[in-house]
């Protein structure tokens, strides 16, 4: 029964419209913030911010039944840039320039391969309950982790190493938003889709926490 009500069209609009509202608002702090400081890394982490918000709007077509492989494959491309946009932005912090460079070099080449894959490889209609939720070709699944993978890698390594200098509560809540929303994709594994979007409503809240 709880699971029926999960995954009802009327609860999958409303958790998408109300994580689109708060993803929205923290875009729009951040952005601010980048206008006053001028920084690289807050330009970047905006602009991973409103990755989530084009995300989020996908994901509410979806939710009222707008569905086509133009849509899909450019919601998988944008959910994947958005957790990259995120690292770039904190890979700003670290003081090695061969390592930001290689770093650079390695974006570049993951997400030209992505959009390959993309091409080659069609995403058929992978929306179940109103829901993204299905098996992606091989390919594209590849790809999609070699972006995500290391981005998330490095979002964690730079808050858990900021976390131990400082000690504030704030990473540690940025550190625990980017693990749930970078995770949130596996979810199905556990047979409960619907969690994702809770997952990602729980994620935007920690990040609100921890840039707020």
């Amino acid at each position: 029964m709880a699971f029926e009500i999960l995954t009802s069209q009327f609860a999958v609009e409303a958790t998408v419209i109300i994580t689109l509202l708060l993803t929205l608002g923290l875009a729009a702090v951040i952005s601010q913030r980048y206008l006053k400081k001028r920084s690289l890394s807050l330009l970047f982490w905006s602009s991973g911010i409103w990755l989530f918000v084009i995300g989020m709007f996908q994901e509410l077509l979806f939710a009222v039944g707008v569905y086509s492989s133009l849509l899909i494959n450019s919601y998988l491309f944008i959910v994947a840039l958005l957790v990259e946009a995120l690292a770039l932005g904190s890979i700003q912090l670290v003081k090695s320039n061969n390592i930001r460079n290689g770093y650079y070099v390695f974006v570049v080449l993951s997400t030209l391969l992505l959009a390959y894959s993309l091409v080659a490889s069609p995403v058929g209609n992978i929306i179940t309950d109103w829901i993204v939720y299905g098996n992606l070709p091989l390919f594209v699944a590849l790809t999609s982790s070699l972006v995500t993978f290391p981005a998330a890698i490095v979002l964690a390594g730079v808050a858990i190493k900021g976390y131990l200098k400082t000690r504030s509560r704030k990473l540690l809540s940025i550190i625990t938003g980017v693990i749930i929303v970078s995770i949130a994709g596996t979810l199905y594994i556990v047979q409960y889709p619907a969690f994702l979007y809770i997952a990602e409503f729980v994620g935007i809240l920690a990040l609100w926490y921890g840039f707020i």
